[in-house]
This record gives C-alpha cells, structure tokens and sequence, in this order.
C-alpha cells in the first residue's frame, strides 16, 4: 500500500525517487484511424466497375449500402467523417444510386480508404469538404442548436464571462484577440513557471475555450464567415481563464474547489461579469451530493448567480454522473450524436455518455462525438494524437467535455438576450422545447438534444431541492483518483500542501464567501492578491511563487523544458517534454473527454 502519511512528501532526494505512475486524463483511443486518398478510382474499362465514394443524406438509413449491394456492387469502407462510405460499383447501377433521395453526393473518380496514418496525410481531403458535411464542425453544430437565430438578433455573447476550470488556455488563433481571455489565477503546478503560467500545456482547455467563445479576427457577420472561418457558440462572449490541470492533468480536488470558490468570490472583479462557469470535470466519487464538499462548492456557485455548467463523464451509458454532476442545482449535461439538421431528431445517446441513476439524470445533451475545435500546437495532446489534427489548427476531440462547452455558450447567448436571468430560469430555458433522441431513454438524454429559443417572455423557475452543507470528507470527493509524488499518495483530509481540510471550517466560509482571502484559501498563499501586469489577455490575476512551502524543492524551472517557450502568438519550439515532471500524476479520467481524434471502428461520429 502506498504511503499516505505524509503528503507532500520529502523532496530530500526527489531527483533520485521521483517517479510517474499516470494513466492519463483522457481516454485515449487504442486504434484510430485517418481519411487519405489513396489513388484514382478504376474505369469502367476495368470490368465495368467504378470505385466511387458515396456520401448519403441519411447515413443511419443503410437504403444507399443497399442500392449497391443488391446491384452486386461491393462496401470497401465505411466512411464516418464524411456520413458516407466508399464502394466497388457495376458502372451500370450508377444511375440508379445517383437517383436515390438517400445519396446526397457520388464521387466516381477517386477512392477513399480508412488507414492508421496521421491526420496531417489527409489535409487536402479535409480541406475539401463542406463544413456541413461534418456534424463535429461548428458550423453543424451551430445551426443544429439554433445559435445563429440569435446571431442574426445580435445576441453573441457581448459582455458575458464564462469562468474555464481547466488545463489552461493558450492564444492560438481563434482565441488571440487581446479582449477575448482574462487569465485569472493559475492555481496548476506549472504556475511556479512564469513561462507556462495560465498557458493550456496540455490542450484541453484551448479546446473548450474554443467550442465556448473562440472567433476568428474576422470584421463581418458571424453567419456570413461561419462557414468559412472559426466561430465559436457564444462569439463574443469573454474567457475567464483558471488553470488548474498540467500538462499530463495533475490536479486533485482540493485545487477544483479552490478554483470555484475564486470564481464565486471574484466575479464582478476588474470589470468582469462571471455568469457561466464550465466544469468538464467530475471523479467517480459516491459520497452524497448534500456532502460532497467539490458538490458544495458548485452549489454556492449557482446561488451566487452562476450558470454551472458540468459534464456528465465518460464511462458509459450505465453509469451515474460524475461528481459534480450529481449535484441537481447545476446543469448536467451529455452526449449525442448523428445531429442532422434536416432532421427533426438526434440519433442516438453516444455509448461513452454517463446517463445518471439514483433519481439524478443528465438534464439535456448535445454534440460531444468528434467536435473540431482549436489545436494547441505542442501541447501533450498534440503530441500524442497527431491523428487528431485537422487542416493544420484544428482538432478532434470526443467528450461530455464537449457538449458541456457547447451548452456553456449557449448559456451566454441567453443571458446575452436577459441578462436578468437567474440560474434556475436559465436552465429550464434550456431544458424546454428540445430535439428527442431516438432509441435512447429519458435517464440517458434527460430533455433531449439542446435548442435554443428566442423569448421575449421569461418564464419564473426556482428550483427546491435540499441544500448541500459541504461537510463530507475531500477525500470522499476524490473518489479513485489521487495525485502521487515519492511514492506518497495524497489521500485522506489535506491539501495539495498537506494542510489540514476543516470540512467545518471550510464550508462556513464557502456559504459566506470568505474562502478566499487576497491569495490565501485553507491557510496557504496559492496565488497573488490583485490583479496586476499585463499579458496578451490583458491584466491578469497576479502570479504567486510558493516560497516556504514544501513543494518549493521541486523542479519548476523553466529550464527542465529548454527551447519550449511561447513567444507572441507561435510557437518556438516544437513539443513540450514531460519527463522532468514526473513526480505528480494523475491516476483517472476526471477530465470528461473521451478521447481525441477520430474514434475507433464502429462508433459513429458523422
């Protein structure tokens, strides 16, 4: 049994001892796969067949498979990515598969096929696609939700903050207008690096950033350039970002907490409007959402007047929500998929989605399989799903992370349009009016497919349910997951600086709003005390190194990653090494995505 006595534990000898049992954040994907071209089709000359690739109105229909097969043709490959396949064709039957309502397009002089290479092998494939021939693509994602009938009224997020718990955010394009993100604190490991200080290292925060509120630098309406350019939900809407995962996602508990609880408690800071905070996040943890102090913590944050927004998880159709999740005040939300715009249903509930038991279900869904968002160039992610890349600055990435990001923006959209709208009224808009899920059941999709509406009449909603006191244990909030350093877990009722966790304490002062106090929170300096200097964001949350403090004998230094910096809006270097981090990891999925990059064979992700 690991050593869990002390915590953190001597870093006397850390060069010698310090080893990485991590798992990972995310659940990667063990096959994945990438469209390239492989070479013209045959001609008619060659036995009268043609290799063609068909791309069908409605992929789940199977009528277009059957048009071919009944005319002795043959299925080479089912192709997701384009909600079609390719296929070997008597020259003969083209006609016919050409007339079907269930063929939208046929591609008769190249072939397609499905192979392990990377993503950057497929470029000009990619590139030559219509973005609503991909339902990951915002532009699907966009008009499936309704989005751009509040473009069209002008409502695009203006003025609204949505506060990111996440790995960070970094100014990629997409996200580097000066007023778009406003780095708060960085409250990760990495924040005693001034280089990677509130920078995304391991790019999963970019990617939310970017489904949330990312645009290009394009002077023009968003539904005229949607198409052609990089537009998030919520547009104009403004990034609050607080960093607390690393590059490999180490963080424990006690830092989300702390996050949430700066959140509340600096809000209307530095001219800030903090309505929405996205939380794609949870841990498996059981202990009772009236107790669970991670659960408390959102729930101040709701009656502070807070849209919290939380993913659902990732394990599967069979099991509850991840913890926060389960808290019935904040918004729940998984994933679907198979979004047809012309289509008056979703398809179906994506098998990775949480459904939620005991009486608490994921309260609506949305778009969570294989959605294009901003790449981080270097990041860990990148580096290690190069399968993922899409046309060069995007990326694919699966999850309740998603389609938690996707209802995050809309959130801002309505608040955009009443910005008197309360928590609870935000949620009952959102969970009113909704596309059904075909094949799926109220627990697994809980209102249906997210819609937004255009109301000029809000309707009165106060939700009741018992309120949580926050005096469960931080342990209990972990659930299985635990950070490691020495060969010493940090388990039981500490901090990430073994501080004693007053559940008490801690709760009284999280209802009153006193947890924080300049930089201070449960007894230890985790930050600066105001906002000061400036960065490509603006004024920032000021930095804090953690001076006297046991972790000061770590290895933090900028110089364990050489020639890795980032410098104005490129990057100069081109990975990011993590080995000289080793001695903090993170064993779980805690971070609510599913993987990056196409999924394996058999899911969908049209």
């Amino acid at each position: 049994m690991p050593n869990t006595t002390e915590w953190p534990p001597s870093l006397t000898d850390s060069a010698r001892s310090r080893h990485r049992r991590a798992v990972g954040i995310f659940t990667i994907l063990s096959l994945l796969f990438a469209l390239v071209t492989t070479g013209p089709g045959r001609s008619t000359a060659d036995e009268g067949l043609l290799d063609v690739i068909v791309v069908e109105t409605n992929p789940v229909s199977d009528l277009a498979e059957a048009i071919v097969t009944s005319a002795g043709g043959v299925i080479t490959s089912h192709l997701d990515l384009i909600g079609g396949f390719s296929a070997t064709v008597p020259s003969g039957s083209l006609a016919e598969l050409e007339a079907s309502a269930s063929v939208q397009s046929i591609t008769p002089d190249g072939s397609v096929t499905l192979t392990e290479a990377g993503w950057g092998n497929a470029v000009a494939d990619l590139g030559s696609l219509n973005p609503k021939d991909f339902g990951g693509s915002l532009f699907r994602i966009t008009e499936i939700t309704k989005v751009r009938d509040f473009w069209a009224k002008g409502f695009t997020g203006a003025g609204v903050d949505v506060a990111l718990i996440d790995s960070g955010v970094t100014p990629v394009p997409g996200l580097n207008d000066p007023s778009k993100v406003l780095n708060g604190p960085d409250l990760s490991f990495e924040s005693q690096s001034a280089e990677f200080r509130n920078l995304d290292t391991y790019g999963h925060g970019t990617h939310m950033a970017g489904i949330i509120a990312g645009r290009d630098l394009i002077a023009a309406n968003y539904n005229d350039i949607v198409a052609d350019h990089f537009v998030g939900v919520a547009p104009d809407a403004r990034i609050v970002n607080v960093k607390v995962g690393n590059h490999d996602g180490t963080v424990d508990v006690s830092q989300v907490i702390a996050g949430i609880d700066w959140v509340v408690q600096h809000k209307n800071d530095n001219g800030m409007n903090i309505r929405v905070l996205n939380l794609s996040f949870g841990t498996d943890s059981t202990q009772s959402h009236l107790l669970d102090p991670l659960s408390h913590a959102v729930e101040q944050a709701w009656k502070a007047g807070i849209v919290v927004v939380v993913a659902a998880g990732n394990d599967g159709n069979a099991n509850p929500l991840r913890n926060p999740a389960t808290n019935p005040y904040v918004i729940a939300v998984g994933s679907a998929e198979g979004m047809k715009a012309d289509s008056a249903s979703m398809d179906l509930v994506s098998d990775f989605s949480n459904c939620g038991a005991n009486g608490r279900s994921v309260d609506l869904v949305t778009r969570g399989r294989s959605v294009l968002s901003l790449r981080t160039p270097g990041s860990a992610a990148d580096n290690e799903n190069p399968q993922a890349r899409v046309e060069g600055r995007l990326f694919l990435g699966s999850g309740t992370s998603q389609s938690a990001a996707v209802v995050s923006g809309l959130a801002a959209l309505m608040i955009d349009q009443h910005p008197g709208l309360s928590p609870d009224q935000v949620k009952s808009m959102l969970t009113t009016g909704n596309l059904a899920v075909k094949n799926s059941t109220k627990q697994c999709q809980g209102a249906g497919g997210a819609i937004l509406q255009l109301k000029e009449r809000i309707p009165s909603s106060s939700q009741t349910h018992a309120p949580s006191t926050g005096l469960g244990t931080l342990e209990g909030a972990r659930g299985s997951d635990h950070l490691q350093s020495n060969g010493v877990t940090l388990a039981g009722e500490k901090d990430i600086f073994g501080k004693p966790w007053n559940a008490n304490a801690w709760s009284s002062a999280a209802t009153l709003g006193t947890s924080w106090s300049g930089g201070t929170w449960n007894g230890t300096s985790w930050s600066g005390t105001n906002w000061s200097g400036t960065s490509w964001s603006g004024t920032s949350w000021s930095g804090l190194g953690w001076s006297g403090t046991s972790w000061s004998g770590l290895s933090w230094s900028g110089t364990s990653w050489s020639n890795k910096t980032w410098t104005g809006t490129s990057w100069s270097g081109t990975s990011w090494s993590g080995t000289s981090w080793s001695g903090t990891s993170w064993s779980g999925t805690s971070w609510s995505s599913a993987g990056w990059g196409p999924p394996d064979t058999g899911l969908r992700w049209d």
